[in-house]
């Protein structure tokens, strides 16, 4: 039977804890994913609204996201992911009630959204930080490749479930599940307990007040070519692409597919497609990570057309599967990178500008798809979108030192333990 269980489980009892209680906490977020467009549709909003609600939860991460960066390098990391934890869990049991009671308004939903946005802001940098203080340097792949099993499988699951429960119960039904998963999540970081930064490391990086932290992070950025010019190709991904999934997708599902079923089959293949990435990047070994991350985002910003190709749901399903394979061998092979060849103490706050430049622009094409395909058309949008994207990824290719940086730091076998005399030999 433990032969069954991946041996970083086994071996690395904090990141088991960590796994199992983000598991179920990504598990509520795909329901989330599948139900919040279709509860603003639900109270009379147009594409336009689903853009701007979809746009609110993800705004804050311009004002707070650098901000948090700087607190998970300063702070212990999985406090501040409990606080983010709660904050979601209240945020989502209210849009559950005004919901559930009919009174909920779109207003409503933008302004909870700002606040459940605003927690995420805080807790994507310090979840992206923490993983090197539970898990051994030589594990930091695998690890990674099980967090994207993760919210890959949820993928699976939580559309299927989302289906039945906005079919039964309506959106805010969906979304009551959301609240329980994160509390069960805030349960397991309160019985966490990972290592701490190194004193010496944490000294060498801080300056003191919070621009001098956020200086040095900046610092980690731009001497590294790899790390700038993979989180440009990837706010063109948040802002042009995904909107296509958040926004034109759920619209073009419910005019033309059948509404939240169809979407949700869609969704449930890309899972799947996900999932089989995070099991190639959990067992292959890549010599060069990036080169092939480069190339497995130019796959995923095909997503655009694919959705408004014009095919049959079976076949746009299994495209869509085909861009989950890309995405997940991307962000694991990215994030694993990051960990990699980022000195522990400013990882936070290199993340947080990771964040900043994909996730926090993406509200710029959230608000923007809706007028957009509302004047040019649905499709016409989604191919325009992918005429942008993809030669974005295909220029990361071309940077030498993404096709050129190492698996593992310089100077050492794997992991963190080098990070310190890679930053010291210089970025490649």
């Amino acid at each position: 039977m433990t032969s069954l269980v991946p041996g970083v489980l086994r071996d690395e009892p904090q990141f088991a804890r960590l796994f199992i209680g983000q598991s179920l906490s990504v598990l509520g977020d795909r329901v989330s994913f599948v139900a919040v467009p279709f509860a603003v549709l639900s109270v009379g909003g147009s594409a336009s609204d689903v853009g701007l609600v979809a746009a609110s939860g993800l705004l804050p991460m311009l004002l707070f996201t650098l901000v948090g960066g700087v607190w998970a390098d300063r702070f212990r990391r999985h406090r501040i992911m409990l606080v983010s934890d709660v904050v979601r869990c209240a945020v989502q049991a209210l849009i559950a009630v005004l919901l559930l009671t009919g009174v909920a308004e779109v207003s409503h939903l933008v302004l909870l959204m700002i606040v459940f946005g605003t927690a995420d802001a805080f807790f994507m940098p310090a979840a992206t930080g923490l993983v090197p203080l539970v898990v051994g340097p030589d594990r930091l792949r695998e690890a990674n490749a099980l967090r994207g099993f993760v919210l890959s499988s949820g993928l699976v699951i939580g559309p299927a479930l989302a289906g039945g429960l906005v079919a039964v119960a309506g959106p805010g039904g969906a979304l009551a599940l959301d609240t329980l998963t994160f509390a069960v999540s805030a349960a397991f970081l309160a019985r966490l307990t990972p290592r701490e930064t190194a004193p010496e490391a944490v000294k060498d990086m801080a300056g003191g007040t919070f621009l001098a932290d956020l200086r040095a992070g900046w610092v980690q950025v731009r001497g590294r070519t790899w790390v700038w010019s993979a989180m440009g190709a990837m706010s063109v991904y948040h802002v042009v692409v995904l909107p296509s999934v958040f926004v034109l997708g759920p619209v073009l599902a419910e005019r033309e597919w059948g509404g939240a079923a169809s979407w949700s089959v869609v969704v449930a293949a890309f899972g799947i497609g996900s999932v089989v990435g995070d099991v190639c990047a959990y067992r292959l070994k890549v010599a060069r990570p990036m080169a092939l991350a480069a190339a497995a985002l130019a796959v995923a910003s095909c997503q655009a057309v694919i959705i408004g190709s014009g095919g049959s749901l079976a076949l746009i399903a299994v495209l869509e599967a085909v861009t989950g394979v890309a995405v997940s061998l991307f962000f694991v092979l990215w994030e694993t990178s990051l960990q990699t060849h980022i000195p522990q103490a400013a990882l936070s706050r290199v993340s947080s500008y990771d964040y900043l430049l994909s996730a926090g622009l993406m509200p710029l094409g959230l608000v923007l798809a809706g007028p957009v395909s509302e004047s040019l058309g649905v499709r016409p949008t989604l191919y325009a979108m992918t005429f942008l994207a993809v030669p974005a990824a295909l220029a990361l290719l071309c940077v030498p030192a993404v096709r050129r940086l190492p698996a593992h730091a310089v100077g050492t076998g794997s992991g963190t333990g080098g990070v310190r005399t890679a930053a010291a030999a210089g970025p490649p």
